[in-house]
């Protein structure tokens, strides 16, 4: 099959001359099966091999190791990169997100969304982007635009997918390099799929970090035989897919009547390290910073054992100087705190919970306990911060 591609892209400016640069390999893009290509007829040359000329979609870490191959690739004269050029978002941070730091960093050409430069591209890289490109962007990359994403799709397709990975304890997870559709988010054809286990207790973060290596090492294999990739890419399968929404603050509300043991802990490892845990004491929003696993012998002991309690109830182990909250099915030990300020488990017992024993010493610990946190509606919070802002001018 012969497909017939647009050139889209306009001639670089450099220095405010326009910059043909050498002549490479070209022919007419064949048996990508209309995966890019224009509309009207024009029969344009393309390079059929590397180098690439490559634009860069990114934002966070996980992106930042995908640009940081590739612009490895470029500086040690793999012929693999002829140029590489990156588009962020905007940041509320003055530094930007990881990807424009390290673009910075390494003298690249960035851009802020829906800036995409003006420069002439043979491929699009995306990563972490969280943005739909329009059928228009992608039609201006002779060979479509690439998608590094974590999970193994089409499991966890959408903005969260290694978070959603450790919420549901799924024991295996990878990386899948595909080529993106316009209109929706990762439906496109796999080029490439790698899978791996999931590390025991691992958090959101570390697996970030092991996902973020294997994708970038899939993205150099896959850019070193681009053409025969695209042809030999994959539909992925009707069936098994599932979506990965982002984590609104809600997700951080624990529900000691309804969530287990280890479901509450998959949460806090899936995201303990952006957004605190949240509850509810005494009619103030309390964070749980450091939560582990409590062991049997302190299971095991008779002020834990010799008592009815109930979900939310909690009660200071002085041995192992952690607090310990009865959720659904047991157990839970928190190290430290948030309530006004950073607090360990020793100092909340002591500022807070012995005092209240001390003022109400006939009332049952299950009058003591955390309750669960019930945020109000999106727009409320909205409501009270403009409050917030109004009481601030």
């Amino acid at each position: 099959m012969r497909v017939l591609v647009r050139r889209c892209w306009g001639p670089r400016l450099v220095g405010g001359a326009v910059d043909r640069g050498p002549s490479p390999q070209w022919r007419p893009l064949a048996g990508l099966g209309g995966s890019a290509g224009g509309k009207d007829g024009r029969d344009v040359r393309i390079r059929e091999k590397p180098p690439w000329r490559v634009l860069f979609f990114g934002t966070d870490h996980f992106a930042r190791e995908a640009l940081r191959a590739l612009h490895v690739a470029r500086e040690n004269e793999e012929e693999l990169i002829d140029r590489l050029e990156v588009v962020t978002v905007p940041s509320p941070s003055p530094k930007g997100l990881p990807v424009k730091q390290y673009a910075v960093q390494s003298q690249l050409p960035v851009y802020e969304w829906p800036d995409v430069g003006s420069g002439e591209f043979d491929v699009g890289v995306v990563a972490s982007f969280g943005r739909l490109l329009s059928e228009a962007l992608i039609l201006k990359f002779p060979y479509g635009i690439l998608n590094v994403h974590p999970s193994c799709l089409p499991r966890w397709r959408g903005p969260a997918p290694i978070i959603h990975t450790v919420l549901h304890g799924d024991p295996v997870t990878g990386v899948t390099v595909m080529q993106i559709r316009p209109k929706r988010f990762d439906v496109g054809p796999i080029l490439k799929q790698e899978t791996i286990p999931v590390p025991p207790k691992s958090t959101s973060k570390e697996l970030e970090a092991v996902l973020s290596r294997l994708g970038a090492n899939m993205l150099i294999s896959v850019l070193k035989n681009l053409p025969e990739s695209l042809n030999n890419g994959r539909q992925q399968p009707t069936e098994g897919a599932t979506y990965a929404p982002k984590i609104s603050a809600g997700t951080s509300c624990i529900k000691w009547e309804e969530q287990t043991s280890e479901q509450i802990f998959r949460l806090y490892r899936a995201i303990g390290d952006i957004i605190p845990l949240q509850t509810l004491w005494m009619e103030n929003t309390i964070k749980l910073l450091d939560l582990v696993e409590v062991n049997s012998p302190v299971l095991a002991d008779p002020m834990l054992t010799g008592q009815a309690v109930i979900p939310g109830s909690i009660v200071y182990h002085k041995q192992s100087q952690i607090l310990l909250v009865y959720c659904k099915d047991g157990w839970i030990g928190v190290r430290s705190v948030m309530l006004k300020k950073t607090l360990t488990a020793t100092d909340f017992y002591n500022g807070y919970l012995h005092p209240w024993y001390q003022k109400n010493s006939q009332a049952q610990p299950s009058q003591c306990r955390f309750q669960t946190l019930r945020l109000p509606s999106k727009k409320k919070q909205e409501k009270k911060i403009v409050a917030m802002q109004q009481c601030i001018k």
